[in-house]
């Protein structure tokens, strides 16, 4: 049960009080998230996501590397460094860098986005040649991402490991949830953590409600611990199926509409917008397409140019910028096409 007379607050809620925001602070890669840690906090999400890697069988004769963007990087780091043997952060990219990291440490536990672990598969395959049991992988944790279905039981199979998938806040990145297959829920890693929400409003979900958001109660933190964070996420069975909101998960990475929106503003002959995401192949791949008002812009290698430059300085993610042959006088506003099936919209009232 959230709790009476809460605040509720989104993503952008968090960023836009980043400027007074005191401690240790994990801001996400554009900053349109800021969550405010105190030594306390540190140390509860530590415990909390050392607690996940011991349900995913990881212990003290293990060796861990986790291959995770920032801010969750460091954070399983030192919760693996707690709870194994050893732990080494070599971020996302590389994968043979990856490669050379786990066969240099001897490595047995791989902390890895679901995409990140699948697209390491296909290149030890396609591109290295190796078999993936050569690694001596035992334990395999998947977290950030909404896994592809048969995600688990393939990497299982290929890899000759336990998979775990492993629900990580979408603010500070630490562990919140856990299961051990995909026919099972999710179970919490501590009580009063994890609830459902209406999407439309700041209460729980009606029993007709086609869809209910994840949110985050973090009643024991230092200053959040009244406030009940909507974190994007929608369930379908307790389990994350879909985002909702001006933030749409690519890569591992929440990527904030409004930003683009604004930047797109700037330039002279922006009328419209669409961002495509998919996933085709083991990645996620988007292509933002913008139409423009005049026609002397459509091939015009400069204005194009200019955006994709805006976009490259709004966030890490590779987004291919492409130009719509049709002229539109009229502004519309941009949309999201999620060729994956898991942005569910931007306005939560139409979803209700």
């Amino acid at each position: 049960m959230t709790p009476s007379g809460a605040r509720w607050l989104t993503r952008d809620d968090l960023g836009s009080a980043g400027h007074s925001a005191a401690g240790l602070l994990l801001v996400s890669p554009d900053v349109s998230s800021v969550f405010p840690m105190g030594p306390g906090d540190r140390t509860a999400a530590v415990d909390l996501t050392a607690a996940a890697l011991r349900e995913a069988g990881a212990g003290e004769r293990d060796r861990v590397v986790v291959a995770l963007a920032e801010p969750a990087g460091a954070l399983w780091t030192e919760a693996a460094a707690a709870t194994a043997g050893a732990a080494a952060c070599v971020g996302p990219r590389g994968r043979m860098r990856l490669h050379h990291a786990l066969t240099a440490l001897k490595a047995t536990t791989l902390v890895a986005t679901p995409t990140g672990a699948m697209d390491f598969l296909a290149r030890l395959h396609l591109e290295f040649l190796l078999d993936p049991l050569d690694l001596g992988l035992r334990n395999i944790v998947l977290t950030g991402e909404i896994a592809s279905k048969r995600t688990m039981s393939h990497l299982a199979g290929e890899f000759g490991a336990q998979v775990t998938e492993v629900l990580a806040s979408p603010f500070g990145g630490g562990a919140l949830a856990w299961r051990a297959s995909e026919d099972d829920p999710l179970t919490p890693l501590a009580d009063g953590l994890l609830d459902l929400a209406a999407l439309a409003k700041d209460d729980a979900p009606g029993p007709e409600a086609a869809y209910a958001e994840l949110v985050v109660t973090p009643r024991h933190h230092s200053t959040l611990g009244d406030a009940v964070l909507r974190t994007g996420l929608v369930a379908a069975a307790g389990v994350p199926a879909h985002t909702v909101g001006e933030h749409v998960l690519v890569r591992g990475v929440w990527l904030a509409l409004p930003r683009i929106e604004k930047a797109l503003a700037k330039i002279d002959g922006v009328t419209g917008w669409e961002l495509a995401v998919s996933r085709q192949g083991t990645l996620d791949a988007a292509v933002l397409t913008v139409t423009f008002g005049r026609e002397s812009l459509v091939r015009n290698p400069m204005w194009k140019a200019r955006i994709e430059q805006a976009v490259r300085a709004l966030t890490p993610l590779s987004i291919t910028v492409e130009i719509a042959r049709d002229v539109s006088e009229t502004p519309a506003p941009g949309t999201v096409n999620d060729l994956r099936g898991h942005h569910l919209g931007r306005d939560r009232a139409l979803l209700t």
